[in-house]
C-alpha cells in the first residue's frame, strides 16, 4: 500500500496506484490517469480478495474522499499505520524504539468532532450538496450522510443542503465549520454576501430545532458572530485530570475525544513527572498537554505561536485555577532565543509540531540535554527525520514508539515517540 492508502502494482515496470486495492489481491482495473513515471487506476472487479478486506460501510465510500480505507478491517488499519510508523523511523530516523507502545484504539464511527463542510449549488442538479470533496478532484461528493462525522452532524447532511437552498443566499455560502463540543454543536456558516431577515429567522429556526448553535462569517476569523444571542460555551474535559479547556468555534482541537483523552493520559505517564519538574510544552495551542501536565508537575511553560491560542490556554488555565502555567507567543521556527522562555532550564519536553515539524527548534534545543522527551506527531516522515537529528546529533535514544487511530478508516497516522539521553 502506498502512503494515501492506495494498493501498488508494478505492470512492464512502471509503478501503477489503484484505488480500491490491497496488498495480496489480484483485480481487475481501470486506468485513470496516465503520466511518464507512473499511472493511477481504480478496481473494477475483485478477484482474489485480501483476507482483511471488508464491505464499506458507506455506501459513498467510492466517490467521497472523506475516506481512504473503509475497505481494509479496521485492525488491519492500525496495523498498517503501526507499520508505516516504524518503517520510516528505521529508514528515515535509522532506529528502532526499544518498546512498541500499543495502539491507542476507540470506536471507529462517528468520532470526528471537527471539520470543513464543503457547500456549493449545482446548477446542474439544481440543489445545493454539502459535504466532502470527491476523492482526487475539486467536485464536491453528492452524499446523504457521513458515518465518520459525529452523529450531531453527521446524519443531518441533507437538512443543511436544504436549508441553504431555502434561503436568498443560496449560492453564496461556501463551507460550514463544524465543531461538535460535548454539550453543544458550533456550525459556522461562511457567507459571501448579507444574509435578509427572512433568511436569518430560517436559520434560527433550524437552530433550535437540530440543537446547533450557528455563528456566520463574512469575512476573516475575527468577523465571527452568533446568530442568536443565548449561546452556551464551548469547552471538553480532561476527566483523569480535572480539567476543562474552553474553544472558540473556529479554533483547532483534537477531533476525536476517546483518543484524545488517552493521549494525553499516556503523554503524561511517559513524561515520568514528579512534584518539582519545570515542563516545556513546545506549539501548546489551547493547553491540551499544558492543563494536565500542571497537575502533575511544579511548572509547565506553553509557547505557542498563535497569540489568539496563547490567550485561549491562559484564559482555561484561570478558569480551572491553575496557577503553575504560564505561556509566550513565538515562531517556533524563527524563536527568538533571547526570550524568557528559552533561557529557563527544564526537567522535560513535550512537542507537539503541524506536519512540519520540529527540527528548527530541536536543533537548538538538542544541545541542552532535557533528560526526557515526549514527541507527539501528525506526520511519520518528520517525525524520523527528527529522530534521527536527537538520536544521531545529540545523544538521545528512541524508547518507546506508537501509534494513536485518532483518524480511523483514513491514512492520517498520529504517533508518539519518547526519547531519553544516554548514559
Amino acid at each position: 500500500m502506498s502512503h494515501d492508502g492506495r494498493g501498488v502494482v508494478h505492470v512492464d515496470g512502471k509503478a501503477v496506484f489503484v484505488d480500491g486495492a490491497l496488498p495480496g489481491e489480484k483485480v481487475e482495473l481501470q486506468y485513470t490517469l496516465v503520466k511518464r513515471k507512473f499511472d493511477e487506476a481504480k478496481v473494477v472487479d475483485v478477484l482474489s480478495a485480501a483476507a482483511d478486506r471488508i464491505e464499506p460501510k458507506c455506501s459513498h465510500f467510492e466517490l467521497c474522499g472523506g475516506c481512504s480505507l473503509q475497505h481494509l478491517s479496521p485492525e488491519a488499519q492500525v496495523d498498517y499505520k503501526q507499520t508505516s510508523l516504524l518503517d520510516a523511523l528505521k529508514h528515515v530516523g535509522n532506529s528502532t524504539p526499544v518498546e512498541i507502545i500499543p495502539a491507542l484504539k476507540a470506536e471507529s464511527w462517528g468520532y470526528r468532532r471537527k471539520a470543513r463542510l464543503g457547500v456549493r449549488y449545482v446548477h446542474k442538479k439544481e440543489k445545493v450538496l454539502v459535504g466532502f470533496r470527491e476523492k482526487r478532484n475539486s467536485f464536491l461528493a453528492d452524499i446523504e450522510k457521513c458515518h465518520v462525522l459525529h452523529p450531531k452532524v453527521g446524519v443531518h447532511l441533507l437538512d443543511l443542503a436544504e436549508l441553504i437552498g431555502s434561503l436568498t443566499v443560496f449560492d453564496a455560502i461556501a463551507q460550514i465549520e463544524v465543531a461538535a463540543m460535548q454539550d453543544v454543536t458550533a456550525l459556522v456558516f461562511r457567507n459571501l454576501r448579507e444574509l435578509t431577515v427572512e433568511d436569518l429567522e430560517k436559520l434560527r429556526t433550524f437552530e433550535k430545532e437540530f440543537n446547533f448553535q450557528i455563528y456566520l462569517q463574512s469575512g476573516g476569523p475575527d468577523t465571527v458572530a452568533a446568530i442568536s444571542d443565548d449561546t452556551r460555551r464551548l469547552s471538553y474535559e480532561h476527566p483523569d485530570f480535572n480539567v476543562n479547556v474552553s474553544i472558540e468555534p473556529l479554533d483547532f482541537f483534537q477531533i476525536n475525544f476517546p483518543i484524545n483523552r488517552l493521549m494525553v493520559k499516556q503523554a503524561v505517564a511517559a513524561l515520568e513527572l514528579e512534584a518539582d519538574h519545570s515542563v516545556l510544552e513546545l506549539f501548546c495551542g489551547l493547553g491540551n498537554f499544558t492543563l494536565p501536565i500542571a497537575s502533575k508537575s511544579g511548572k509547565v511553560t506553553g509557547v505557542e505561536v498563535s497569540e489568539r491560542m496563547v490567550e485561549r490556554a491562559r484564559h482555561s488555565s484561570e478558569q480551572n485555577a491553575v496557577e503553575n502555567t504560564e505561556y509566550f507567543v513565538d515562531d517556533l521556527f524563527k524563536p527568538n532565543q533571547k526570550a524568557p522562555w528559552f533561557t529557563q532550564d527544564y526537567d522535560r519536553l513535550l512537542l507537539d509540531p503541524p506536519r512540519s515539524g520540529a527540527r528548527e527548534i530541536l536543533e537548538l534545543l538538542g544541545p541542552r540535554k532535557i533528560p526526557r522527551i515526549v514527541y507527539v506527531s501528525c506526520n511519520p516522515g518528520t517525525l524520523a527525520r527528527d529522530t534521527d537529528l536527537l538520536v544521531s546529533q545529540f545523544g538521545y535514544q528512541l524508547d518507546k514508539a506508537g501509534v494513536m487511530d485518532m483518524f480511523p478508516h483514513t491514512t492520517h497516522v498520529e504517533s508518539m515517540a519518547v526519547f531519553t539521553l544516554n548514559n
